[in-house]
Protein backbone atom coordinates (compact mmCIF):
# COMPACT_ATOMS: atom_id res chain seq x y z
CA UNK A 1 0.00 0.00 0.00
CA UNK A 2 2.84 2.39 0.88
CA UNK A 3 4.62 1.71 -2.42
CA UNK A 4 1.41 2.27 -4.38
CA UNK A 5 0.82 5.56 -2.60
CA UNK A 6 4.39 6.71 -3.21
CA UNK A 7 4.18 5.81 -6.89
CA UNK A 8 0.84 7.58 -7.24
CA UNK A 9 2.40 10.75 -5.81
CA UNK A 10 5.45 10.42 -8.08
CA UNK A 11 3.26 9.97 -11.16
CA UNK A 12 1.19 13.00 -10.21
CA UNK A 13 4.31 15.06 -9.48
CA UNK A 14 5.85 14.21 -12.84
CA UNK A 15 2.67 15.29 -14.64
CA UNK A 16 2.58 18.61 -12.75
CA UNK A 17 6.32 19.27 -13.08
CA UNK A 18 6.16 18.67 -16.82
CA UNK A 19 3.16 20.95 -17.21
CA UNK A 20 4.31 23.81 -14.98
CA UNK A 21 7.96 23.28 -14.12
CA UNK A 22 9.43 23.20 -10.64
CA UNK A 23 9.14 26.90 -9.86
CA UNK A 24 5.56 27.42 -11.01
CA UNK A 25 3.85 24.56 -9.18
CA UNK A 26 3.04 23.84 -5.54
CA UNK A 27 2.84 20.76 -3.34
CA UNK A 28 -0.89 21.42 -3.11
CA UNK A 29 -1.24 21.08 -6.89
CA UNK A 30 0.66 17.81 -6.80
CA UNK A 31 -1.58 16.55 -4.02
CA UNK A 32 -4.67 17.56 -6.00
CA UNK A 33 -3.35 15.69 -9.07
CA UNK A 34 -2.75 12.61 -6.90
CA UNK A 35 -6.17 12.87 -5.27
CA UNK A 36 -4.64 13.27 -1.81
CA UNK A 37 -4.17 15.97 0.77
CA UNK A 38 -0.95 17.96 0.88
CA UNK A 39 -0.05 16.67 4.35
CA UNK A 40 0.18 13.12 2.96
CA UNK A 41 2.44 14.26 0.12
CA UNK A 42 4.73 16.03 2.57
CA UNK A 43 4.68 13.00 4.89
CA UNK A 44 6.05 10.74 2.16
CA UNK A 45 8.48 13.18 0.52
CA UNK A 46 8.99 15.98 3.06
CA UNK A 47 9.14 18.81 0.52
CA UNK A 48 8.54 19.72 -3.11
CA UNK A 49 12.29 20.06 -3.63
CA UNK A 50 13.05 16.54 -2.40
CA UNK A 51 10.21 15.13 -4.48
CA UNK A 52 11.45 16.92 -7.57
CA UNK A 53 15.00 15.66 -7.03
CA UNK A 54 13.72 12.08 -6.88
CA UNK A 55 11.57 12.55 -9.99
CA UNK A 56 14.36 14.16 -11.98
CA UNK A 57 16.85 11.46 -11.01
CA UNK A 58 14.38 8.73 -11.98
CA UNK A 59 13.67 10.36 -15.34
CA UNK A 60 17.36 10.79 -16.11
CA UNK A 61 18.05 7.17 -15.16
CA UNK A 62 15.37 6.01 -17.60
CA UNK A 63 16.71 8.46 -20.16
CA UNK A 64 20.27 7.14 -19.94
CA UNK A 65 20.08 3.49 -18.95
CA UNK A 66 19.09 2.31 -22.43
CA UNK A 67 22.13 4.12 -23.86
CA UNK A 68 24.38 2.36 -21.34
CA UNK A 69 22.89 -1.04 -22.18
CA UNK A 70 23.51 -0.51 -25.90
CA UNK A 71 27.07 0.74 -25.48
CA UNK A 72 27.98 -2.11 -23.11
CA UNK A 73 26.72 -4.74 -25.54
CA UNK A 74 28.94 -6.88 -27.78
CA UNK A 75 27.31 -5.59 -30.96
CA UNK A 76 29.41 -4.07 -33.74
CA UNK A 77 29.64 -0.28 -33.49
CA UNK A 78 27.35 0.27 -36.48
CA UNK A 79 24.64 -1.85 -34.86
CA UNK A 80 25.06 0.00 -31.58
CA UNK A 81 24.27 3.26 -33.38
CA UNK A 82 21.27 1.70 -35.13
CA UNK A 83 19.92 0.17 -31.91
CA UNK A 84 20.51 3.39 -29.96
CA UNK A 85 18.42 5.37 -32.45
CA UNK A 86 15.67 2.75 -32.46
CA UNK A 87 15.52 2.74 -28.66
CA UNK A 88 15.54 6.53 -28.46
CA UNK A 89 12.57 6.74 -30.80
CA UNK A 90 10.73 3.99 -28.90
CA UNK A 91 11.36 5.67 -25.53
CA UNK A 92 10.38 9.12 -26.77
CA UNK A 93 7.24 7.77 -28.43
CA UNK A 94 6.16 6.68 -24.94
CA UNK A 95 7.48 9.79 -23.18
CA UNK A 96 7.59 12.69 -25.68
CA UNK A 97 7.56 15.25 -22.89
CA UNK A 98 10.84 14.08 -21.33
CA UNK A 99 13.39 16.02 -23.48
CA UNK A 100 11.79 19.39 -22.71
CA UNK A 101 11.43 18.47 -19.05
CA UNK A 102 15.12 17.55 -18.78
CA UNK A 103 16.38 20.58 -20.70
CA UNK A 104 14.20 22.99 -18.73
CA UNK A 105 15.49 21.63 -15.44
CA UNK A 106 19.13 21.67 -16.54
CA UNK A 107 18.66 25.28 -17.66
CA UNK A 108 17.23 26.12 -14.24
CA UNK A 109 19.73 24.05 -12.30
CA UNK A 110 22.84 22.94 -14.26
CA UNK A 111 24.17 21.13 -11.20
CA UNK A 112 21.29 18.65 -11.40
CA UNK A 113 23.33 16.63 -13.89
CA UNK A 114 25.90 15.89 -11.18
CA UNK A 115 23.72 13.13 -9.74
CA UNK A 116 23.89 11.39 -13.11
CA UNK A 117 27.69 11.35 -13.31
CA UNK A 118 27.93 7.66 -12.25
CA UNK A 119 25.67 6.67 -15.14
CA UNK A 120 27.57 8.86 -17.58
CA UNK A 121 30.79 7.31 -16.31
CA UNK A 122 29.40 3.92 -17.31
CA UNK A 123 29.06 5.18 -20.89
CA UNK A 124 32.73 6.17 -20.88
CA UNK A 125 33.75 2.85 -19.32
CA UNK A 126 31.82 0.91 -21.97
CA UNK A 127 34.69 1.63 -24.36
CA UNK A 128 32.38 3.07 -27.02
CA UNK A 129 34.53 6.19 -27.47
CA UNK A 130 37.70 4.12 -27.85
CA UNK A 131 35.88 1.91 -30.35
CA UNK A 132 34.82 4.93 -32.40
CA UNK A 133 38.34 6.38 -32.46
CA UNK A 134 39.74 3.04 -33.59
CA UNK A 135 37.28 2.89 -36.50
CA UNK A 136 38.17 6.47 -37.39
CA UNK A 137 41.89 5.67 -37.36
CA UNK A 138 41.39 2.83 -39.85
CA UNK A 139 39.26 4.98 -42.15
CA UNK A 140 36.14 2.85 -41.66
CA UNK A 141 34.36 5.69 -39.89
CA UNK A 142 34.31 9.38 -40.75
CA UNK A 143 36.72 11.37 -38.59
CA UNK A 144 34.55 13.50 -36.30
CA UNK A 145 34.73 14.81 -32.77
CA UNK A 146 32.51 12.77 -30.41
CA UNK A 147 30.67 15.93 -29.43
CA UNK A 148 29.63 16.34 -33.06
CA UNK A 149 28.52 12.72 -33.31
CA UNK A 150 26.47 13.09 -30.13
CA UNK A 151 24.84 16.27 -31.45
CA UNK A 152 24.09 14.56 -34.74
CA UNK A 153 22.27 11.67 -33.05
CA UNK A 154 20.52 13.57 -30.26
CA UNK A 155 19.25 16.41 -32.45
CA UNK A 156 17.79 14.05 -35.03
CA UNK A 157 16.16 11.80 -32.41
CA UNK A 158 14.83 14.36 -29.96
CA UNK A 159 13.82 17.38 -31.99
CA UNK A 160 11.01 15.63 -33.92
CA UNK A 161 9.27 14.98 -30.59
CA UNK A 162 10.02 18.40 -29.12
CA UNK A 163 8.71 20.09 -32.26
CA UNK A 164 5.55 17.98 -32.58
CA UNK A 165 3.05 20.81 -31.85
CA UNK A 166 4.76 23.07 -34.40
CA UNK A 167 5.05 20.38 -37.09
CA UNK A 168 1.40 19.37 -36.77
CA UNK A 169 0.30 22.97 -37.29
CA UNK A 170 2.66 23.64 -40.20
CA UNK A 171 1.66 20.49 -42.08
CA UNK A 172 -1.93 20.20 -40.90
CA UNK A 173 -1.60 16.65 -39.59
CA UNK A 174 -3.30 15.03 -36.60
CA UNK A 175 -1.78 12.92 -33.82
CA UNK A 176 -2.18 9.62 -35.67
CA UNK A 177 -0.69 11.00 -38.87
CA UNK A 178 2.26 12.56 -37.06
CA UNK A 179 3.03 9.31 -35.23
CA UNK A 180 3.18 7.59 -38.62
CA UNK A 181 5.54 10.30 -39.84
CA UNK A 182 7.80 9.69 -36.84
CA UNK A 183 8.08 5.99 -37.70
CA UNK A 184 9.14 6.89 -41.22
CA UNK A 185 11.48 9.58 -39.94
CA UNK A 186 13.25 7.05 -37.71
CA UNK A 187 14.15 5.02 -40.81
CA UNK A 188 15.51 8.13 -42.53
CA UNK A 189 17.53 9.09 -39.45
CA UNK A 190 19.13 5.64 -39.17
CA UNK A 191 20.02 5.64 -42.86
CA UNK A 192 21.29 9.23 -42.88
CA UNK A 193 23.48 8.91 -39.79
CA UNK A 194 24.96 5.51 -40.68
CA UNK A 195 25.64 6.60 -44.25
CA UNK A 196 27.31 9.76 -43.01
CA UNK A 197 29.42 8.08 -40.33
CA UNK A 198 30.34 5.14 -42.57
CA UNK A 199 30.50 6.57 -46.12
CA UNK A 200 31.99 3.34 -47.49
CA UNK A 201 28.90 1.37 -46.49
CA UNK A 202 25.60 1.30 -48.32
CA UNK A 203 22.73 1.60 -45.86
CA UNK A 204 19.36 1.50 -47.59
CA UNK A 205 16.42 3.55 -46.34
CA UNK A 206 14.35 0.44 -45.78
CA UNK A 207 17.18 -1.48 -44.10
Amino acid sequence: MIKKTEQKIKDAALAVFIQKGFVNCTSREIAREAGMNVALVNYYFRSKSKLFALIFESVMQDFLKSMVQVFCSDLPFREKIRLLIEREFAFLAEHPEIPNFVLNELSRNPKAIEDMLPVLQMVDESGVFVEAKKLQSTGEMRSMDMVQITLLIVSNCHYPFMAEPLMKVIHGVNDKEYKAQLKTHKTHVISMILNYLFPNDKILLNA
